[in-house]
This record gives C-alpha cells, sequence and structure tokens, in this order.
C-alpha cells in the first residue's frame, strides 16, 4: 500500500512528482545546510563563552536533521529504500560483532536491542514502516521544532550572532543614534554584524551599535530564501526523485547504498560494522560536543579562522587529512586488509585495528602535535575538525561515484555506475 501510494502521487496526482522531488531535494539540502552552517560556526569561533549550550544544541540538531532523512528514505518502500535502511539497521545491530567476538550475546546482546528499538521487529517489515513514518512525521519534526525555538533563544539570549569585539568600529561611527524601525525616517546603517547586544536582559538596552533584526536580518534571510527555493524548484522539475521496483528481501540491492549524506559510514563499515558505524560516529559526535568545554581560552569571534595561527594550522590539516584518508583508501583497496593477509584472524583485532580506527588515530595524533607544540586547545581542535571534514568529503565522493556492484572500486569514470 505505501509502495502504491508513492505511484499514485508519482504518476496520478496533478504536480504529484513535481511535489515528491521538491521534497526529495529540500531534504538534501536541508542536510547540506546543517553542515554547512557548523563548519561556518565552528570556524569562525563562535562557540565560545555563553554560546557553549547552543553549540550543543546545534549538534542535536545535525542528529534530528539525520534522523528525518533516514527516517524518510524508507517511506516510498521500494527496493532502494528498503536496502538503504537495511544497511543503516545492520550498522545500529553491529556491537554483535563485539559480543559474538566475546561469547556473551546470548546474555548481553545491545546490537539487537537497538536494531529491534529501530525497526520495532527483527528485520525490515511493516512495523519498521509504520515506525518510520510515526518518527518521521511527527516525533522528529516536534523535536526539530523545539529544538530549533531554543536555537534561537539562545541567540537572542547570548548576545546576537556572533561577531569581533570591534565590530563598532569595522562599521564606523554612526552619525546619529540609529531610530526606532517603527518610524518613517530613514535609517543609516553599516551592514548586518548583529542585531543585540550583551548576554542578559540587563545588558545592551540601548540601540547604539547594534542592527535590529527587522528588517534588516529579514531582507537577508528572505534573499537566501529565495535562491534556496528556486533552486529547489529547477532541480526539482528537471530530476526526478528516484522509485525503483517494490521493495523485495529475497532480491538485494547490487551496489546496495545508504543515502550520500551516510556513505562515509558505509566506505568504513565495509572494513569493520561496529567502529566504522558506530565507534568513529560515537567518538566524532563526542567530540563535537566537548570542543566548547574543552576550549577555553579566548579567541577570536565571528571571523573565519582570525586566532594566532588558525589558518596555518586549517591548511596544514587540510593537506595531511586528505593525504592521510586518499593514502589509507588507496591502500586498502588495492592491498585489501586484515581478514584478506590472515583469514584465520580473530574479529576483535580487526574491530581494533581497521581504516576507522587507523584513520582516527592519524588525525587525532596530528591535533595532539598540535597542541603540544602550540599550546592552543583551540588550534588542536581547528586541526582534527578540519582533518575529519576532508575524511567525510573524501569517503563520501568515494561512496557516491567509485563504488559499484559488490562494492568493488571502480577506477575509470566509464565504469562508473549510473544512479
Amino acid at each position: 500500500a505505501a509502495y502504491d501510494s508513492i505511484k499514485d502521487l508519482h504518476h496520478v496526482v496533478p504536480t504529484g512528482r513535481f511535489m515528491r522531488n521538491i521534497h526529495r531535494w529540500s531534504a538534501h539540502v536541508m542536510v547540506a545546510a546543517v553542515l554547512l552552517h557548523m563548519v561556518r560556526v565552528f570556524y569562525t569561533a563562535a562557540y565560545k563563552g555563553a554560546r557553549q549550550l547552543n553549540w550543543v544544541v546545534g549538534i542535536l540538531l545535525l542528529a534530528v536533521t539525520l534522523g528525518l532523512s533516514f527516517t524518510g528514505y524508507l517511506l516510498p518502500w521500494d527496493q532502494l529504500a528498503y536496502w538503504a535502511v537495511t544497511i543503516g539497521a545492520n550498522i545500529a545491530q553491529s556491537p554483535r560483532e563485539v559480543t559474538d567476538a566475546l561469547g556473551v550475546t546470548p546474555w548481553f546482546d545491545p546490537g539487537g536491542l537497538q536494531k529491534e528499538i529501530l525497526l520495532g521487529s527483527s528485520a525490515v517489515g511493516p512495523d519498521a514502516l509504520i515506525r518510520f513514518n510515526l518518527l518521521h512525521v511527527v516525533i522528529l519534526p516536534l523535536a526539530l521544532t523545539g529544538l530549533m525555538g531554543v536555537h534561537f533563544w539562545r541567540i537572542r539570549k547570548d548576545g546576537g550572532l556572533a561577531r569581533p569585539a570591534d565590530a563598532a568600529a569595522r562599521l564606523g561611527p554612526s552619525p546619529e543614534p540609529i531610530k526606532p524601525v517603527f518610524t518613517a525616517a530613514p535609517q543609516k546603517t553599516y551592514g548586518l554584524m548583529a542585531f543585540v547586544r550583551g548576554s542578559s536582559p540587563s545588558v545592551g538596552r540601548t540601540p547604539e551599535d547594534t542592527l535590529p533584526s527587522w528588517p534588516h536580518l529579514l531582507y537577508a534571510e528572505l534573499a537566501v530564501l529565495m535562491a534556496l527555493t528556486a533552486a529547489v524548484l529547477i532541480l526539482g522539475f528537471f530530476f526526478d526523485a528516484p522509485l525503483k521496483e517494490p521493495a523485495n528481501p529475497l532480491i538485494p540491492e547490487n551496489p546496495a547504498k545508504a543515502p550520500w549524506y551516510f556513505l562515509g559510514l558505509q566506505e568504513l563499515v565495509s572494513f569493520s560494522a561496529f567502529m566504522g558505524g558506530v565507534g568513529v560516529p560515537g567518538i566524532t559526535l563526542l567530540g563535537l560536543v566537548l570542543i566548547p568545554y574543552l576550549d577555553r581560552a579566548p579567541g577570536v569571534e565571528g571571523r573565519w579562522l582570525a586566532g594566532p595561527g588558525e589558518r596555518r594550522v586549517a591548511l596544514l590539516a587540510l593537506v595531511y587529512g586528505l593525504a592521510t584518508v586518499i593514502g589509507l583508501e588507496a591502500f586498502a583497496i588495492h592491498f585489501g586488509w586484515l581478514r584478506q593477509w590472515f583469514p584465520a584472524i580473530p574479529q576483535l583485532v580487526i574491530t581494533v585495528v581497521n581504516p576507522a580506527t587507523v584513520l582516527t588515530l592519524l588525525y587525532a595524533g596530528l591535533s595532539l602535535v598540535v597542541i603540544r607544540r602550540t599550546r592552543s586547545v583551540r588550534l588542536g581542535a581547528v586541526a582534527l575538525f578540519t582533518c575529519f571534514l576532508a575524511g567525510f568529503v573524501v569517503l563520501t565522493v568515494i561512496g557516491v561515484h567509485f563504488r559499484g556492484p559488490n562494492w568493488e572500486f571502480f577506477w575509470s569514470p566509464s565504469q562508473w555506475p549510473i544512479h
């Protein structure tokens, strides 16, 4: 019934295909926008001081956004959706990789519990479809709305948009105080650097050296809204959302690929399901949450990589991060990994020593070297964040364009699978 409803929407409902295409492209743009926003906040040091809590709320918003995209992926109930979600469910079950090796799965099975909580059963089926639909259209949107409310409220409470301490001097002195926006008199403004001042209601009550959010911020947001809406409409008009054959558990997709934003994980999962799908992502999320609490030194807020040495460290980390992930992937693809060399090797060894853990250790090593030489947690965080960003991009590109049937690697563009 789910698949038939999508077919009706796609082929019978007037403009139904266009609406579905808009929904799909909007979801992709939303994930990309949240990721880019996190990058901007980090590199402008906008998580410092009173904004620590809002950074954590932002990480939760990223998780909810990915959850919305993942749960929506199953709802068409076609082959692409079914097998992509099957991959996600197997990642949720991947702690069994460790518990099976230790022989404790019959008594302690967190992987099986995670998979059952996610799907409502032991396999992708009608129970999972109902659960994902409820998550997608009710629970996660409510969570998103609540977190967005807290996020925007904290922006105002924490002093408005992050900006340099000398923002007023950069904008230039105003010849006269800014008049209230509800008057008809023209206002002379110098940019969109801020819209409130201070971090509590008792600070920054006067409008000097500030810009009201209405109408200045609203104009900028409307311009971005119009540009993104036009882009999504154009993409939705020319590129259809995929709809393959009805889901069939007996005929797996080959290759069965997750959505693009999870393909970096899928690349690492091909070596170790637990470390690639749970361990390293969990460590990464924990590190992101802890950044503002570890980096307590005062810094330059509101400007891209404006602190001493930040640009140089970011460039070094970018080169190192790209070279490391490309070299490691090339080695693993060409020569294989431990299982190919030693077929009888214990699974625990592969779980501990695999490309995901090696890459994480190499990135963390650079960060520790930077901290030791500069005595700056901020520079160490810049190095680590840049490395993981480079790794995410490279692994995603490999998963999208260079992996074909049986997860084989394709060097030549003429061999790339057609999506």
